[in-house]
């Protein structure tokens, strides 16, 4: 069912597919089954919607990453997205070009993803999480309401990263000198835990099973199987290994 106020330009539209008041979907767009597209989101051209997922009003898959002559970064990126089978895309989210998302994630409302991220299977990205460029995160991981991902940054399988946490990847902000090869993101390695409002700062490692506590500012790589937390976070306890 395609509402008469829709403009659909692509050829590519699955079986059952459901297109409310005045989505815009490009052509080149590839739509799969069942997916459920509500008022007002905009598709651009080169995105794969898989069967099943649902789209809801106000998002934009498909913004162009652009510089505007403020960013030292060079931008690069493909015009192409993909979006896996059984995703949920909550209101006013924001995915940029080049972008991979598995199958099974709740992207939450508000969400901004940019290029180059890729993000595994059976996720969630919380309300008004921001991703940044060539962002990565694995299966069954869980990155909560407000929380910054800088760019550079990896994120393993089954993480949990509560809410206003904050990572950053550049240490020379003082001097603005920019050299990619010192933009480094934090790396959460597979089951580590992430307290409310915590800082991570850049290149720092978080270890298997590792915690840190809410609060922390970690400057400094924390072990498997240990606990951390403070200003800056030290040392508190082992974690039983089961």
């Amino acid at each position: 069912m395609v509402h008469k106020s829709a403009l659909v330009e692509t050829n590519f539209l699955g079986k059952n597919v459901i297109i409310k008041e005045n989505v815009i979907i490009r052509k080149g767009a590839k739509i799969g089954d069942n997916v459920i597209i509500h008022p007002n989101v905009v598709i651009e051209s080169g995105c794969e919607i898989s069967s099943g997922s649902e789209i809801f009003p106000g998002t934009y898959i498909g913004k162009i990453p652009k510089g505007a002559g403020a960013t030292a970064r060079e931008i690069s990126y493909e015009e192409k997205i993909f979006i896996g089978e059984n995703c949920s895309i909550g209101p006013n989210a924001v995915i940029f070009y080049d972008v991979t998302i598995g199958k099974n994630n709740l992207i939450a409302d508000g969400a901004s993803i940019r290029e180059k991220g890729k993000i595994g299977d059976f996720c969630i990205i919380g309300r008004y999480v921001t991703l940044n460029y060539n962002a990565t995160v694995g299966n069954h991981s869980r990155i909560m309401d407000l929380t910054h991902i800088t760019g550079n940054c990896t994120i393993g399988n089954n993480v949990f990263i509560s809410i206003h946490v904050s990572t950053v990847n550049d240490n020379v902000v003082v001097t603005r000198e920019y050299e990619e090869e010192n933009i480094i993101g934090p790396i959460f390695h597979d089951h580590s835990t992430i307290g409310a409002g915590a800082i991570i700062l850049p290149g720092v490692v978080i270890a298997k099973n590792a915690m840190v506590g809410a609060g922390s500012v970690v400057t400094k790589d924390v072990v498997e199987n240990t606990v951390v937390m403070g200003i800056p976070a030290k040392f508190i306890k082992n974690i039983s290994k089961t």
